[in-house]
């Protein structure tokens, strides 16, 4: 099975692109993903052979009526006609009333069982580690869940009708002409035969070209998705043309790998209408040597020729319509393959669920034990990390770039897991706590909190869903930001604007303290809350930090050593391990330790 390696992802974690799944093999597990798509499949085949026996009623009764009601050997009869037409009408009402059943109950069940397994790739991409869903750029994976459902959804509701009509109606089709003319109907199958032999040729092509296309559309939505993003920074250097010089290679690309599906689709399509004319004069060149008595025929009436040309009609729509029902399905099932990629792929971070151990509330202990962690094919960024933290107690974690110490706090947390040893909260291993209790219990406070395009109570609200606006206001006025909410344009419902972009830097950091306050956690893990706000803000992000902080657990991954001073322990992180720990006043008096020459530079750069 085909699958991508992101270069620093941990071993195991590797993103399934599913290419390697034959067709059926992808239906059959595309079935199993979303089992409402066979929900009353009997009962729905039943109304598409309904269906298409009724495509021949009008054939037959044009026959009956020609030889019987205007050429019977009493002359015409009126009667006959009469009720041949009331019984064409009837049976062409039951047909369409089993036609529109069929529709409405493939549009129905497709729409359902398509609509779980959206549902199910984006709650699989949610299970997965952040390092796991970077084996895809954002665009390229958010185009799994949408456009490649998309593509699934409109062959199955729109090429999949057309396949189950289509192959009755040539079924049905076959069988009447049989019966008319077994040498016409082996004409029409001869025209036809070049078609249906090289449609598994086809068949390979297109699925290989369609699986480039869906590719491509995720390369393509990358590349317009992150300039978007990064907006500001495009204009701030001024790259807009060499940014709008990658976006036109996307598309370019893109361009190429349709065309060429296309091109088979095109070529597949002008076969069928080729084998279509030849059938058409075969039939009517046969037809006349077959009505002078030629190829062992016996008499032909007038209303089986006219019934005949009917019939050929209705073998040869269908035929024309499978080619582009075979370009659908291959590009459905391409994106099919890559939905089922996203499936495949295991969640490295295993929920124990019913079964997990429950956190108890009240400040947490946190033992790191002999701890390692490493990105494959690189060094370790862990070593043999022991390290105690009693509950309660405020921990700062400081180092150079590079030294660990925000993986460190990817692991606290368990957006990671450990490569060796183990991470423990009150004494639990974090791989058996029940997600539920970790995430109710242990609270990030990433550097830059991120806020969702919608008003401030509700990016509040996910600290706590339930909480009301009297919740919000009372969490702002614990942490003593109750003038500052109160001083907002809306209050509560002041829009933040995308990625919060319509507050300051430091107003957004309040928001996701506010947040956290919301949350009520039992041990807080904050990755340098304060780094990156304006002077103004940063003596109230401190006593709001400070309100916080009381009563429980935190570790701060500080990046400034001001955090580190107001901390009851410092834990000093160089080259993947812990070097010193102890409180600041003692650290920075062991000279030429780590701590003293972090130290000596913070000094020398802030005074």
């Amino acid at each position: 099975m085909t699958t991508v390696q992101t270069p620093g992802a941990p071993a195991g974690t590797q993103m399934d692109t599913g290419e390697s799944i034959g067709a059926w093999e992808t239906i059959r597990r595309g079935v199993g993903h979303s089992p409402e798509l066979t929900e009353g499949i009997g009962k729905t085949l039943a109304l598409a052979v309904v269906a298409s026996v009724g495509q021949v009623i009008v054939p037959i009764a044009v026959q009956q009526t020609v030889d019987r009601g205007l050429r019977g050997a009493d002359g015409p009869d009126a009667t006959f006609t009469t009720w041949l037409a009331v019984v064409a009408a009837v049976a062409i009402v039951a047909t369409s009333w089993a036609s529109y059943a069929m529709t409405a109950r493939l549009f129905s069940t497709a729409e359902h069982g398509l609509a779980t397994l959206r549902v199910k790739a984006f709650r699989h991409v949610h299970d997965l580690p952040l390092l796991t869903q970077n084996t895809e750029r954002r665009g390229a994976l958010v185009s799994r869940v949408t456009s490649d459902v998309d593509q699934v959804s409109q062959f199955l509701v729109f090429g999949g009708l057309l396949f189950i009509v289509s192959i009755g109606q040539i079924l049905v089709a076959t069988v009447v002409m049989v019966f008319y003319s077994w040498q016409l109907a082996l004409v029409v199958w001869v025209c036809f035969a070049p078609l249906f032999l090289s449609l598994r040729y086809f068949q390979r092509k297109l699925s290989a070209a369609y699986a480039t296309v869906r590719r491509q559309v995720g390369a393509l939505l990358s590349a317009i998705s992150e300039p978007v993003v990064g907006a500001a920074v495009v204009r701030s250097y001024a790259v807009e043309a060499r940014t709008q010089e990658r976006i036109d290679r996307a598309v370019a690309v893109h361009q190429a790998a349709s065309t060429r599906a296309q091109g088979f689709t095109a070529f597949s399509f002008s076969l069928g209408g080729i084998s279509a004319g030849l059938a058409n004069a075969g039939v009517l060149v046969v037809g006349i040597w077959l009505g002078q008595g030629r190829f062992w025929a016996e008499d032909i009436t007038a209303g089986e020729v006219l019934a005949f040309a009917f019939l050929v009609t209705l073998f040869v729509g269908p035929v024309q319509f499978g080619t582009q029902v075979l370009t659908d399905a291959q590009n459905a099932i391409a994106g099919w393959r890559r939905v089922i990629g996203i499936l495949d792929t295991p969640a490295d971070l295993v929920d124990p669920g019913p079964e997990g151990q429950v956190l108890p509330a009240g400040a947490l202990d946190v033992v790191f034990e002999q701890v390692g962690f490493a990105y494959p094919g690189g060094p370790p960024v862990l070593r043999e990390i022991d390290l105690e933290i009693p509950a309660g107690r405020r921990v700062a974690v400081v180092g150079e770039t590079g030294s660990g110490k925000s993986t460190l706090a990817k692991l606290l947390t368990r957006l990671m897991d450990p490569s060796e040893g183990r991470v423990l909260l009150d004494g639990v291993d974090l791989r058996d706590i029940a997600e539920s209790s970790l995430r109710s219990s242990v609270v990030l406070v990433p550097q830059e909190g991120f806020l969702f395009d919608d008003t401030l109570a509700a990016n509040a609200r996910y600290g706590r869903l339930g909480a009301t606006d009297d919740d919000i206001v009372a969490a702002a006025g614990e942490l003593g930001l109750g003038d500052w909410l109160a001083g907002l344009p809306d209050g509560l419902e002041t829009k933040v604007g995308q990625r919060g972009e319509s507050l300051s830097a430091g107003e957004r950091q309040l928001v996701a303290l506010l947040r956290a306050q919301l949350a009520d956690p039992d041990l807080l893990v904050l990755d340098e809350a304060t780094s990156a706000v304006d002077p103004e803000l940063e003596t109230r992000i401190g006593r709001a930090l400070e309100r916080l902080m009381s009563g429980r657990t935190s570790v701060t991954i500080a990046h400034r050593l001001s955090t580190a001073e107001a901390a009851d322990e410092v834990v000093v992180v160089d080259r993947g391990r812990i070097v010193q720990r102890g409180h600041h006043s003692e650290l920075v008096r062991e000279a030429g330790s780590v701590y003293a020459g972090l130290h000596a530079s913070w000094v020398a750069q802030h005074g």
